[in-house]
């Protein structure tokens, strides 16, 4: 509906600065009332107000954007402006480049430092790769198309042996299971595994895995493996999509050859244009954000008093291994049906029970409308391991400028960690200020980009544009709920 509206270029940028506006100062609100500290300091200020505040921040986005002309929402989806072009730029060395740092972090986590924030290999796959590389993702989009361990040697192998093409053909039966039990897995091993962040224990897992999608690549395709089983594949290339730098192919005349043109744009707005998911690519979104989710809550006093445990003497993670494997999966399947119920009755809403025009099944529909989670996945991705960066990269500066532990760092050149931060009242209510706004932000990305995508699924000629936006209530109810438990997360006594 909105691509055959095509907006004259200076009004669309009227049209999308208003737009930008008014989300500044529904975040205000949440921003100006709010003081915090680490755990122990939080609880003593009025975190009410920023819940509060981000609550009511989501929910007059819903209303705004519920009343907004067609033409304006038209705007909004077609707006984005060319910055730059760049050749086509091969993805085998970068890989190949990718493999090698991934073979020598495995080397120093073997034979180097047993201690994690010595060791290069946690500090590398914990805090760089798993929080601050799927932040740049988010930035400047999918990356590891380029940087995947698996690419290149694959390419190497083929080129160097008779295994030219797989021999065996995905099952589409499977869809997206495989990415689901691999990012399991994952989550598990982090969550739940009693000594995630050991050196060598972790240098062996990350060996197996890379073996396993090795294999699997070539038995089965590049292209079909990393799109349907390597989970991280999958993810970075969700989170790519949601991010304000848009690339597209074309053909450069003057040249001959493919260029790769780049556009900016607001965050999510390509998401509003993928293919609806499978239901098993659905899971697997809903999964990324209620691991991410349930990895606050377990550390919560609240869940640890469920399970039975005193928060202030915390025996370890062995005492708790099938209470937190059991909440992992409980998480997923609240947020599952939560987020169904959720779309099957706003999509009965919109299509009034019938199957005329407008109409969309539950399963595309739900397909499509799981794009809207993914800003909020990447919200609570930063929030949750912001202190964790912070800290964390420290000590990741210091291991890599001696990663087998061989004594290169001078004593008068050495490194020093600082925490001061989060004891310090001033620096600790900017952090806690970003986290809030970033989660507030997060869903009122996901609140549009549900609304944009509902109204291309539901609305049509004969019917009122106001029963889409009474449909996607239940949607909303989901996200501002969803806004309270994330910032509940931040201000609730932690263990960590």
């Amino acid at each position: 509906m909105f691509h055959r509206i095509i907006p004259n270029d200076f009004v669309g940028t009227i049209y999308f600065l208003r737009f930008l506006s008014v989300l500044v100062v529904l975040l205000f609100p949440a921003a100006a009332l709010s003081h915090s500290a680490e755990r122990g300091l939080v609880m003593l200020l009025p975190t009410g107000y920023y819940i509060a505040g981000g609550a009511l921040a989501v929910l007059i986005t819903f209303i705004l954007v519920s009343l907004a002309r067609t033409e304006w929402l038209a705007v909004l989806v077609n707006y984005r402006r060319a910055i730059f072009s760049l050749p086509v730029i091969s993805n085998i060395w970068s890989s190949n480049l990718s493999f090698l740092l991934l073979l020598l972090l495995v080397i120093a986590g073997l034979t180097g430092s047993s201690d994690p924030l010595s060791n290069p290999l946690p500090l590398f796959i914990w805090t760089l790769w798993w929080v601050g590389f799927t932040l740049l993702q988010f930035l400047v989009g999918n990356l590891w198309n380029h940087l995947n361990p698996w690419s290149g040697p694959v390419w190497l192998l083929r080129r160097s042996s008779s295994l030219k093409i797989p021999p065996f053909k995905f099952p589409r039966a499977l869809g997206y299971s495989p990415a689901i039990l691999f990012y399991f897995g994952f989550i598990w091993f982090e969550l739940v595994d009693l000594a995630p962040e050991s050196p060598p224990r972790l240098a062996i897992a990350i060996s197996i895995y890379w073996s396993v999608h090795f294999i699997g690549i070539l038995l089965f395709g590049e292209q079909t493996w990393r799109s349907r089983a390597e989970p991280f594949s999958i993810f970075f290339r969700l989170v790519g999509h949601c991010s304000p730098l848009v690339r597209e192919r074309h053909m450069d005349a003057k040249l001959g050859r493919q260029k790769v043109r780049f556009y900016l744009t607001w965050p999510g707005r390509s998401l509003v244009f993928l293919p609806a998911l499978t239901l098993s690519g659905t899971l697997f979104v809903l999964l990324t954000l209620s691991s991410v989710s349930f990895d606050g809550f377990s550390k919560t006093f609240t869940w640890l008093s469920w399970t039975g445990i005193n928060p202030l003497y915390f025996p370890g993670r062995s005492v708790v291994q099938f209470e937190n494997t059991l909440g992992i999966c409980l998480g997923f399947t609240v947020l599952a049906t939560l987020f169904s119920c959720a779309v099957l009755f706003g999509g009965k809403i919109a299509t009034g029970n019938n199957q005329g025009s407008g109409s969309a099944p539950w399963v595309a529909a739900s397909g499509r409308l799981v794009y809207s989670i993914i800003p909020i996945s990447i919200a609570f991705h930063l929030a949750h391991y912001l202190t964790v960066l912070l800290v964390n990269g420290q000590y990741a500066l210091i291991a890599f400028s001696d990663p087998l532990n061989m004594g290169w760092t001078s004593d008068s050149h050495a490194l020093h960690v600082t925490t001061s931060f989060l004891s310090n009242i001033y620096s600790v209510s900017i952090i806690w200020t970003i986290q809030t706004v970033v989660i507030v932000i997060g869903h009122i990305l996901g609140i549009v980009v549900a609304h944009l995508i509902a109204k291309e699924l539901y609305h049509s000629s004969n019917q009122s544009m106001w029963v889409t936006g009474i449909s996607q209530a239940f949607m909303a109810i989901l996200m501002v709920g969803y806004t309270v438990f994330g910032l509940w997360l931040l201000s609730t006594a932690s263990i960590g």
